[in-house]
C-alpha cells in the first residue's frame, strides 16, 4: 500500500518532486539496516534521543549494532516529569541542546510521538538531520514537520524538520504495549470525521482543498478499519498496515503544509482536554486514545445535526446559502461516516478506551470542550464551528437530537 500511495502523493501533492523523506521501510529487522544507511550518507557522529522505555524497546539494540559497525554513537535520555512521562517542554528541549555534542551530524529519534516532537524541533534549530525509528505504531506524526510543544504551559505546534528516513521495525512494533497500537488506530479513526470537516470548510468557507489527499486519508482509514482484528491480535501484517497508514497521514500533512485532512473537530476536543490536564497537573493520556474517543463524540454530534444541513439556522447569509446549495453533498458525507457505536466497537476491539470517562474525562469537561474547543483554531471551519454559528448551538452531552 505505502509504495503506491507514495507515488500518488508525489504526483498529486508534491508536483512530482522527490519527497523530503527520502527513505521509508516498515519491515521485520529494519533496525539492522540503519547502520548501512548512515554509512552510505556519510554520517560519523550519531546521537540517539530516547527515553527509558524506548531504550529497552530499540535503543539498546541500536547501541550494539553501531558498536559492531565501529560507528560513533552517543545516547541522550529525555528527562521524565513527576508522572514518569516525557514532555516536549522548554526544560526537556533545553536539556537536549545542552547534552547533544556540537560535532553531531545525525540524530536518531528512537521512540514514539513525544520523542519525535522533541527531536524534530532540535533537528531544525541545530540544523542536524534526523532519522525516525518508531518504537510503536501510535501516532501519525512520525513523518510530519509539525512539532507540538508545551511552551509556557500551553501546547503550540511549531513547524520544524521532517525526518530524512524512517526505519520502522515490525519486530519492535509488535513488542510495544497494545495500548500504543490502539492509540495509533484511534489517530487513524479520526480521519472519518476530519475529512468531513475539511469538506465542510471547502463547501461553506471555500477553503483550499486537495481531492486526492482527502481520498487518500479515507482509503487509509478504511484499510485500518478492515484490519482491526489483526491489529487487535498484534499480527505482523496488521501492524505493518497501521504503521504505513500513519506514515502516509504524516506525509500528506507535510506536503500540504497543514493538517486539514488528518485533524478536525475531534482533534480540537483532544487538544482542549490536554490543556486542562496540563493546567491541573494531571498525567497525560495517549494522544491517539483521546482522539479516538473524541471521534465517536463528534460522529454522534454530526449524525444528529447534519442530516438536514439546509435547516441549520446559520445567520450569515453567504454560509446559509452554501449550506442549502451543498445540502445533498453534506448528507452523503454524513451517511458514509461511521456511527459512534461502530467507532467505539472498533476502539474496544483493538484494546483502546471507547468512552471519555475511561480517560478520566468527565461529562462536564466533554461539554466544556464542545462549547470552547472550536476557538483553538479560529480560522478553521468545522462542523462543530458551524453549529456554534447557528442558533442551535451545542446540545448537552450525551446528545439528544435537536428538536426543530
Amino acid at each position: 500500500m505505502l509504495k503506491q500511495e507514495l507515488q500518488n502523493l508525489s504526483e498529486n501533492c508534491y508536483e512530482g518532486c522527490p519527497l523530503p523523506v527520502e527513505h521509508m521501510e516498515v519491515e521485520k529487522n529494519s533496525l539492522d539496516h540503519i547502520t548501512g544507511y548512515v554509512r552510505e550518507k556519510g554520517f560519523h557522529n550519531i546521537v540517539i534521543i530516547e527515553d527509558t522505555n524506548t531504550k529497552k524497546a530499540a535503543g539498546d539494540k541500536m547501541e550494539q549494532l553501531f558498536s559492531d559497525a565501529n560507528t560513533a554513537l552517543e545516547t541522550v535520555l529525555a528527562p521524565e516529569n513527576e508522572h514518569g512521562q516525557v514532555t516536549a517542554d522548554e526544560r526537556t528541549i533545553m536539556q537536549m541542546f545542552v547534552q547533544i555534542p556540537e560535532h553531531t551530524d545525525c540524530l536518531l529519534a528512537v521512540g514514539s510521538g513525544t520523542i519525535h516532537d522533541i527531536t524534530r524541533f532540535v533537528s531544525a534549530k541545530m540544523k542536524i538531520p534526523f532519522i525516525s525509528v518508531p518504537t510503536a505504531a501510535s501516532v501519525d506524526g512520525f513523518t510530519s514537520k509539525g512539532a507540538p510543544l508545551i511552551l509556557g504551559g500551553v501546547k503550540q505546534t511549531v513547524q520544524a524538520a521532517a525526518p530524512l528516513a524512517v526505519f520502522a521495525d515490525v519486530n519492535v512494533l509488535r513488542g510495544a504495549p497494545q495500548e500504543m497500537a490502539a492509540a495509533g488506530f484511534g489517530d487513524m479513526a479520526a480521519k472519518s470525521t476530519s475529512v468531513f470537516d475539511w469538506e465542510i470548510s471547502r463547501l461553506i468557507a471555500e477553503e483550499t482543498y486537495n481531492e486526492w489527499a482527502s481520498r487518500a486519508m479515507q482509503r487509509a482509514w478504511s484499510t485500518c478499519r478492515n484490519e482491526a482484528e489483526r491489529i487487535a491480535q498484534g499480527e505482523e501484517e496488521g501492524l505493518r498496515i497501521l504503521m504505513e497508514s500513519l506514515l502516509l497521514s504524516g506525509l500528506v500533512m507535510m506536503t500540504l503544509d497543514h493538517s486539514r485532512p488528518a485533524s478536525g473537530a475531534e482533534h480540537h476536543l483532544s487538544h482542549y482536554w490536554e490543556l486542562i490536564f496540563l493546567k491541573e497537573g494531571r498525567k497525560q493520556k495517549l494522544h491517539g486514545a483521546k482522539v479516538g474517543v473524541a471521534t465517536s463524540i463528534i460522529s454522534d454530534l454530526y449524525k444528529g445535526y447534519f442530516t438536514k444541513p439546509e435547516e441549520l439556522p446559520v445567520e450569515e447569509p453567504v454560509y446559509k446559502r452554501r449550506l442549502e446549495e451543498h445540502a445533498e453533498t453534506i448528507k452523503h458525507w454524513i451517511g458514509n461516516m461511521p456511527s459512534s457505536s461502530e467507532i467505539r466497537e472498533l476502539l474496544r476491539k483493538v484494546g483502546g478506551p471507547e468512552l471519555p470517562e475511561e480517560l478520566g474525562i468527565h461529562h462536564e469537561l466533554v461539554q466544556e470542550s464542545l462549547e470552547q474547543a472550536h476557538h483553538l483554531r479560529e480560522h478553521r471551519y468545522t462542523g462543530l464551528k458551524m453549529l456554534h454559528m447557528s442558533g442551535w448551538g451545542v446540545p448537552s452531552y450525551p446528545f439528544t437530537k435537536q428538536e426543530t
